[in-house]
């Protein structure tokens, strides 16, 4: 009779544990960390793209090796369901890991509110691999050994956030990415909004034929949106196109790159013009719709730029009533132009308006998250060293004056708590200021070094997070439960 994998004296993580046909495959607990266990049966043989210690267990082949590039590789080939795929039009949401350790918690959470939300895991824009050092295939690797311990067996996507060039687009194609974000906010023209009707006819033509005003075929043009009439009069069709004109430009650039590059290779379109000064108009995302199709571009969510603050790691700062009212016509014109959903960018924390964003859209929506894994990652670790993290808060409060400047952030210094005043350290991160210094920061945190050459914070933050995953992975749980129930069509 063969012996099985939790029949053993390996530690065996009891949801990463798969049969196929003659081989058992799963996540052990080791000396040495985690490590993949491979154990075939009598007479069979172990894949033999896998790498790592191969030796016999009473007369089975088995194979101890580590979480390698390599070995995701051969364990995505192995089972097909680690492998990114499209989601389409499904109710989605992205949940951005900068520390390569979240996605178990993550997972916890999409099965927790009924695995009804088609989950992104493998998330992560250039400019955060950048400020954290990590490589697309990093990115991807540590999602699917996450997808694997949880035994996630029900499909995600992998998305390539914030794509700028086409040397981006071709990294995360290379790594697996199936979903690819092009952001254009550099190319939007913010001058628009103040210009007079001759500045914009000026900023207008400087573009090429094709997209200048006339070749819309918007101009003087009226259409009722669900009972709103968005009427294209010179000066809403120049300020539109004067706005927003460079940016289609680069976005019809990079996705003719895309598609070149991919081949054969399935991919999913997200155009995002969220990062701007000011809130995209229904008239202006009319314009960009009707533009993208116009121009051949096929895309599966838009993300505008909304009314309000989505400001990062908190809760959304405005008028909820105004903004459900505004998203329900940005939600009305994607139906109508698609249909596409809805992406909600800087989404973390932004319970108040989850239940309204899921309505409107009736479903047509994708969320967003990123930096609030890594406050989560803080919160547990507050709770098991204090004193580590009060070393992170002190020197993140010395970075934050540089740090927020490629964000959209109100904190103040002057607000946050000082160190000596602080007497709870988890609750600090329920405290606005502080909760944005600390998110905004997180690239300073884990690369600084010190005068020796060494890492100042990350390999003692990694260490405590590895040691304790199950106490992140329960937190995150908690946390993200919390985001995903208002998308769940159960609630």
């Amino acid at each position: 009779m063969p012996i099985s994998l939790s029949s053993t004296n390996l530690k065996i993580e009891p949801r990463s544990l798969v049969s196929l046909n003659s081989l058992e495959a799963g996540l052990a607990e080791t000396t040495k960390g985690q490590q993949l266990v491979l154990l075939a049966t009598p007479g069979s043989t172990l894949p033999a793209d896998f790498a790592g210690e191969r030796s016999e267990l009473d007369g089975q082949p088995l194979l101890l090796g580590p979480l390698s590039p390599p070995n995701a590789t051969a364990l995505r080939r192995l089972l097909p369901w680690l492998k990114p795929r499209l989601l389409g039009l499904q109710t989605s949401a992205g949940m951005g890991d900068r520390l390569g350790l979240a996605t178990p918690g993550h997972v916890r959470a999409v099965r927790a509110v009924g695995g009804e939300i088609a989950p992104i895991f493998a998330q992560q824009s250039i400019r955060e691999m950048t400020r954290t050092g990590r490589t697309p295939q990093q990115v991807m690797d540590d999602a699917t050994w996450g997808i694997f311990t949880e035994g996630w067996q029900a499909g995600v996507g992998a998305d390539a956030d914030h794509l700028k060039t086409s040397a981006d687009i071709d990294a995360c194609l290379e790594a697996g990415f199936t979903f690819f974000t092009i952001d254009p906010g550099a190319q939007v023209d913010n001058r628009a909004e103040n210009a007079s009707q001759g500045e914009l006819r000026q900023l207008a033509e400087v573009l090429p034929p094709h997209l200048q005003p006339h070749a819309t075929g918007l101009s003087g043009k009226a259409f009722n949106i669900e009972g709103h009439r968005l009427y294209f009069d010179d000066v809403t069709l120049f300020k539109a196109v004067a706005k927003y004109g460079q940016a289609l430009l680069h976005v019809v650039e990079l996705y003719r790159h895309l598609t070149l590059a991919a081949g054969a290779q399935p991919y999913e379109l997200e155009v995002s013009v969220d990062e701007t000064e000011q809130p995209t108009s229904p008239a202006e995302h009319f314009y960009i719709a009707s533009e993208l199709k116009r121009l051949g571009v096929q895309w599966i969510s838009l993300a505008p730029r909304y009314i309000g603050r989505f400001e990062k790691g908190v809760d959304y700062i405005g008028d909820p009533l105004a903004f459900e009212a505004d998203l329900g016509l940005h939600a009305a014109i994607a139906r109508r132009l698609g249909p596409y959903k809805l992406s909600l960018h800087s989404g973390s924390d932004k319970f108040s308006i989850y239940a309204a964003a899921m309505r409107k859209t009736e479903g047509l929506v994708h969320l967003k998250t990123a930096g609030t894994s890594y406050l989560e990652a803080l919160h547990t670790i507050a709770a098991l060293d204090t004193d580590f993290f009060r070393q992170i808060y002190i020197f993140a409060r010395q970075r934050y004056t540089t740090d927020r400047l490629s964000y959209h952030v109100s904190a103040e210094l002057e607000r946050a708590p000082l160190p000596e005043a602080v007497s709870d350290w988890p609750r600090l991160l329920e405290q606005f200021d502080a909760r944005e210094i600390l998110h905004v920061t997180f690239g300073s945190v884990l690369t600084e070094r010190g005068n020796d050459g060494q890492l100042l914070f990350y390999d003692q933050l990694m260490e405590l997070l590895r040691i304790n995953r199950e106490a992140y992975a329960i937190n995150l749980e908690k946390h993200f439960t919390r985001h995903l129930k208002p998308f769940s069509r159960g609630e």
